[in-house]
């Protein structure tokens, strides 16, 4: 399944300031019946967004109308815990297209990666501006540039590079998933097989 391209992002971010941010709390175990992409990110931090009467809690970001944007800033070691694909679904459902944090798990990256969600790993240092910028003002505005590789406090003018696996960084700079990157290549496949043939 493709998903957009992502070349160049400029948004205002949703900060979340919360260490060891884990699967379960992204999205929990029992909305994981579907077998489909869509509708996660309605359950996104459901027990963290919502009393058990379904009413949103007032305290809780997500449901504070002054963040919003298509970055969601996290602390750090965020992603960890089980190894459920629906995370990544459920934020990239949900509307958000780039995670910062000083700390990924290695398997929410990946998944990440494979739905079309930029990860952008950034010093301790630098997440800390970045928190602190967004509390000043919410409006507060980052620019990712995955071709460069950076990621700029625009109100600032201060960047970081991040790193990403080349391969990963051309499928997203395309919008292709793993198939879509095999179906792209098609004709020299062909052209090779049949070269192979004789």
């Amino acid at each position: 399944m493709a998903y957009d391209k992502f070349t160049v992002l400029k948004s205002t971010a949703v900060p979340m300031p919360i260490e060891n941010v884990d699967t379960d709390q992204i999205i929990p175990a029992r909305f994981l019946k579907a077998t489909e992409r869509k509708g996660f990110g309605d359950n996104l931090f459901r027990d963290w967004r919502y009393n058990s009467d379904d009413t949103p809690k007032k305290d809780f970001v997500l449901n504070n109308p002054i963040y919003s944007g298509k970055i969601l800033v996290g602390g750090k070691n965020f992603g960890s815990g089980s190894s459920r694909e629906h995370a990544a679904w459920a934020i990239y459902d949900y509307g958000f297209r780039c995670v910062v944090s000083s700390f990924f798990a290695d398997i929410f990256k990946g998944n990440s990666l494979n739905v079309g969600i930029l990860p952008v790993t950034v010093s301790e240092g630098f997440l800390d501006k970045i928190f602190k910028a967004i509390e000043a003002d919410p409006k507060t505005e980052l620019e990712v540039n995955l071709p460069e590789q950076t990621i700029t406090l625009l109100a600032t003018g201060e960047s970081e590079k991040f790193d990403i696996n080349g391969y990963k960084k051309h499928n997203l700079m395309n919008g292709y998933d793993d198939i879509d990157y095999l179906q792209a290549m098609k004709s020299n496949i062909t052209a090779f097989a049949e070269k192979s043939l004789y």
